[in-house]
């Protein structure tokens, strides 16, 4: 008989004084990761933001979105390489639609990199549906990416 320790992983809305941790998994997650300035403007907008953590762990994830005129679009999913494969980013994507539900978006929308295939394994497991193609949307090394638009009905 093996003993498992499951992490008590809970997500609760990003502070400010949650940047520096945020900033350290976008930066080793991305190859063009978003600034400080941009995390910090937009929790001075009012965008939705969450991170998911556990006593004595550091930050695991954080999902930045916007939710207006009954669209939610989700802006940043990143969960910390430590802490992948335990459904993390399901459980943000899980608070996002209940926020959307209960701001009454009908719809969420994002953006992915067509090379992103955790992200789009996750997605694809959640429902996302593929909307169309965004060309030479994201930054690239030679050349810029395109970004597959995709959707999901928040609507019960």
């Amino acid at each position: 008989m093996s003993a498992r320790l499951e992490t008590a992983w809970s997500i609760r809305r990003m502070r400010p004084r949650d940047v520096a941790d945020v900033l350290a998994i976008e930066t080793v997650s991305y190859a063009y990761p978003w600034s400080e300035r941009i995390f910090h403007d937009c929790l001075r907008v009012g965008y939705r933001a969450w991170i998911i953590g556990a006593p004595g762990q550091p930050v695991g994830g954080y999902a930045l979105a916007t939710i207006a005129v009954g669209e939610a679009h989700l802006l940043n999913l990143c969960v910390a390489p430590a802490a992948r494969g335990q459904r993390l980013g399901e459980r943000l994507l899980d608070q996002l639609v209940s926020q959307a539900r209960m701001e009454a978006a009908h719809t969420l929308m994002l953006e992915v990199r067509p090379s992103n295939t955790a992200a789009r394994r996750l997605y694809d497991r959640y429902g996302f549906v593929h909307q169309g193609t965004r060309p030479n949307y994201y930054p690239g090394e030679s050349e810029r990416e395109d970004a597959l638009l995709l959707s999901y009905k928040v609507a019960p």
